[in-house]
């Protein structure tokens, strides 16, 4: 009788083992698909922000530095998205961000730039493309939470050490990214 209850209660710990270790997977994965999901938006972005720069070029010819500013800073989101490197990706993405906002800024004073079907198309599809990666940006870091606080939970921390699962890095952004925009500052070079 004694063997029996043994084997039962041990079969009860393997099993609770075994749910601990297919969850902390599921984990693991959903931040990986929650970082392919940004990687996916952030591409496309990338392939767009040459023909929003192509257009302004043709009628910026004045403001070069705003439109290579702009191409400085994706290629640093482009290297940081490549190399998966996080805390780089928030520092890149905190530039661009900036440059698109003095870019669309600098735009203002130019109408005929700002009547042009294709900058007009160009620029909602960005800013729509800026919306989903803040969307993306959230669940990212929503699933590398869950996942950092049960890798360190008992009893599922054993498990996460045995089978080395380990933490994943916040997508975090600079104070500038984080701080209220200074319209004076924007306008007050033109």
């Amino acid at each position: 009788m004694g063997w029996i209850i043994f084997l039962v209660l041990m079969a009860v710990v393997v099993l609770y083992g075994i749910m601990i270790y297919n969850n902390l997977v599921a984990l693991k994965h959903n931040v990986s698909k929650s970082w392919s999901n940004i990687d996916v938006l952030l591409k496309q972005r990338h392939d767009e922000l040459p023909k929003l720069v192509e257009v302004c070029k043709q009628y910026m010819g004045y403001e070069q530095e705003t439109l290579e500013k702009v191409m400085r800073a994706r290629a640093a989101v482009a290297s940081a998205r490549e190399g998966r490197d996080v805390p780089a990706l928030g520092q890149a993405e905190t530039q661009l961000r900036m440059g698109l906002g003095n870019l669309f800024a600098v735009a203002e004073a130019y109408p005929d730039l700002k009547a042009n079907t294709q900058f007009l198309h160009l620029q909602e599809r960005i800013t729509e493309l800026e919306n989903s990666i803040a969307d993306r940006r959230e669940y990212y870091n929503e699933s590398v939470n869950l996942n950092n606080v049960r890798i360190e939970q008992f009893p599922d921390v054993l498990i996460a050490r045995q089978f080395n699962f380990g933490a994943f890095d916040l997508l975090e952004f600079s104070a500038e990214e984080k701080a209220d925009v200074n319209i004076k500052e924007l306008f007050g070079s033109r």
